[in-house]
């Protein structure tokens, strides 16, 4: 990867890191097909991605179930152009001359995969228009 400093980078933070942040993190992986590095962690990482968030990407096939929640470092923040909050508040470090966006999106922790869809929904509109300003077609 060292050879290809070109590739931006995204980073998702969510306080569990179990819901929003795995949804936005696989449809960025899944539609930019490789060309955008993606990382994602939370403050309070929960013990497993939520499994109503895993069944709602798996209707999309985007298979998430073997992500495991990380723990958000200071690095992660480093290492990424883009630093994107899931609407949770969480504090990220704050380096100078990255973008930060806060997402407000409904946290899905506890909801069926009804409630998880029209959310999972919404996160894919904003991550195509994150690819199309990232990887503008040229």
């Amino acid at each position: 990867m060292a050879e290809n400093n070109t590739k931006p980078s995204v980073l998702f933070v969510c306080v569990h890191n179990a819901g929003r942040s795995q949804m936005a993190a696989a449809y960025l992986s899944h539609l930019s097909k490789g060309r955008i590095e993606v990382r994602s962690a939370g403050s309070a990482p929960a013990d497993s991605v939520n499994p109503a968030a895993v069944q709602a990407m798996l209707e999309e096939g985007i298979d998430m179930s073997a992500e495991i929640p990380k723990v958000l470092t200071t690095e992660a923040v480093q290492d990424s152009d883009v630093v994107i909050t899931m609407g949770c508040g969480d504090a990220c470090p704050f380096f100078p001359g990255k973008r930060y966006e806060d997402w407000k999106l409904e946290d899905p922790a506890g909801q069926g995969v009804e409630a998880v869809r029209p959310i999972r929904d919404e996160i894919r509109t904003r991550i195509e228009a994150l690819i199309a300003e990232l990887l503008p077609t040229g």
